[in-house]
């Protein structure tokens, strides 16, 4: 599963997304950010925002779920630290 993090109107005219993997192998270290069955991912686990990928839209099959706005922040934050934009 992955999180996707490219911005809302790349959806429709880019050929590729950004996304960030989740990983079940929790390490809470500042490119992290916990996620679990509040998401709708079944175990717990982690966004690996120092992972970064990129997928065809074809690639992405289905939701699991979404991310609050808590969450939004988070990920926002380990976004920054892990790209040096802070």
């Amino acid at each position: 599963p992955v999180v996707l993090v490219s911005r809302q109107e790349a959806y429709a005219v880019g050929a590729h997304v950004v996304v960030a993997p989740i990983t079940t192998r929790v390490r809470h270290i500042a490119t992290h950010v916990d996620v679990g069955e509040r998401e709708g991912v079944p175990r717990t686990s982690a966004v690996n925002c120092g992972l970064l990928l990129t997928l065809t839209p074809g690639e992405l099959i289905e939701p699991l779920g979404a991310l609050g706005t808590a969450k939004l922040e988070e990920l926002d934050e380990a976004l920054k630290f892990a790209l040096g934009l802070e």
